[in-house]
């Protein structure tokens, strides 16, 4: 029997995930978000096979991950650079595949493609675009403004303008944005763990080689990922005397994201801890605050796409979303029609208000209890209340939270909920970006289940013991 720890058992590990990813990609393929239209699509039957492929290959990366999750927290953990080169094979597959989880990259190309034609991509949706690229876009998002900021549209322009329209280069342009947002998360993890004394294997474990980080910043190409690589830079900065860096860097964050703008009060922290006076606080918080709205400006200036994106940062709310209130919103609206009530049309605004609210308490919160945290520490948790509380929720969404708790976070409750969620939300989405129907529900789990019984045949086979959920080694982050 392997000791976690041995190079056997993290080669094992690597084999394991890499086959996983393999399997999600190829699987992808016929049953990913697809470009429509296209005259070589694949039949129902590939795509069903596809999904039971790429079902097969998802319990086996998160098993992978589970199993390196051991090593991680045994007497001899994987270096930094083994788990760099652990992530790297497991990425390479995704990067080379198309579209997963998710059509938001068609988005991107599209609002680029609007920028770069001068439409207010803060006015209108991709339709007005028109052509074969928006069509690409998912309907839901067809004629709705877009919420980013100024900086990740100016990038989507340049990707757009270089790739000429083109899906496949234009896909593959928007995923190596990604992947740089994805190196320095990277590094940021890296050096934040050190200086907040968490082992660098263990924040990489829940932070870097995450499957939600693998299935949906590398495969689904997805912003976020650049967000995360600015936020995580700028708290490095920050933390390493450089608090005017740290709060550009952070702002810049914001202008990809609008979730990344409560870094700031983090960077704020930082550089209070370095001034001394009896107004360090007021100072430190007005120089931030100075920085940010000089950055926004210049940037704004740049870009000119102007300010439209602080009105549409309610776009990614739909009726259907996966949000927790949405979901209570919708439960009491069911239960008032049941019972012949005239309230029912209210209680999904009602409870998003009530979301809204919750979310203006813990995050205040939060903060005044940071001294017995670090800042970092408090803003994932911040994150990770706007995302649970917010009106829209997406399964990568709980990667801005993760991220900074994976650096900061001590070994507990914290880190043991954020991988088991992990596991959990990685089998939430299906390889297209769609809603399941029966049949694909079907097809995805007959491929877990043939993932477990492939794991449990394997580790009858060789003795060695390879865990089938998450749970065991939620303790390694």
């Amino acid at each position: 029997m392997l000791t976690p720890g041995d190079e056997s058992h993290i080669r094992k590990c690597r084999l394991l995930g890499l086959t996983g990813s393999a399997a999600v990609a190829v699987g992808g393929g016929s049953a990913g978000a697809l470009p429509v239209g296209d005259a070589l699509a694949p039949s129902s039957e590939a795509a069903a096979v596809g999904l039971f492929g790429a079902y097969f290959g998802l319990v086996l990366l998160v098993a992978a991950w589970a199993w390196l999750g051991r090593a991680v927290r045994g007497p001899r953990p994987p270096d930094t650079r083994g788990m760099v080169v652990t992530l790297m094979v497991w990425a390479a597959p995704l990067v080379i595949a198309p579209p997963l989880f998710s059509r938001d990259v068609y988005s991107y190309l599209a609002q680029g493609a609007m920028v770069d034609a001068r439409i207010d991509v803060y006015t209108h949706g991709p339709d007005r675009l028109g052509g074969p690229l928006a069509a690409q876009v998912a309907p839901i998002w067809q004629d709705t403004p877009t919420p980013y900021g100024p900086l990740f549209l100016s990038l989507a322009s340049l990707i757009a303008r270089a790739s000429q329209a083109e899906l496949p280069a234009g896909v593959l342009g928007m995923r190596l944005v990604a992947l740089l947002g994805v190196g320095l998360m990277v590094l940021s993890l890296v050096l934040l763990a050190r200086r907040d004394g968490t082992a660098p294997a263990a924040a990489l474990w829940l932070g870097a080689l995450n499957p939600l980080l693998l299935l949906h910043l590398v495969a689904g190409a997805h912003n976020d990922a650049v967000m995360l690589g600015l936020l995580g830079i700028a708290l490095v900065a920050a933390k390493g005397r450089f608090p005017l860096l740290g709060a550009v860097l952070m702002t810049l964050a914001a202008l990809v994201k609008a979730p990344a703008a409560l870094g700031l009060p983090a960077v704020a922290v930082f550089w209070a801890g370095g001034l001394t006076g009896r107004y360090r606080w007021l100072r430190a918080a007005s120089a931030v605050t100075g920085a940010a709205l000089a950055t926004t400006a210049a940037v704004t200036a740049i870009a000119g796409t102007g300010y439209g994106w602080i009105g549409a940062l309610n776009t990614p709310v739909s009726h259907h979303n996966w949000a927790l209130t949405s979901l209570l919103g919708r439960m009491t609206a069911s239960a008032l029609r049941g019972a012949g009530g005239d309230l029912a049309p209210f209680a999904l605004d009602a409870w998003r208000a009530v979301g809204l609210a919750a979310t203006a308490v813990a995050v205040p919160l939060v903060w005044l209890r940071r001294p017995r945290h670090s800042p970092v520490y408090a803003l994932g948790l911040s994150l990770i209340a706007v995302a649970v509380l917010g009106p829209a929720i997406r399964p990568w969404y709980v990667l801005w939270g993760l991220f900074p708790l994976a650096a900061a976070a001590p070994p507990g409750a914290a880190r043991r909920v954020m991988a088991v969620a992990s596991g959990v939300l990685a089998l939430a989405q299906l390889p297209s970006g769609l809603a399941a129907d029966g049949l694909q529900l079907a097809l995805a789990a007959c491929g877990g289940v043939f993932a477990l019984v492939a794991l449990w045949w394997v580790r009858e086979m060789s003795g060695d013991e390879v865990p089938l959920t998450v749970r065991e080694s939620g303790s390694a982050a």
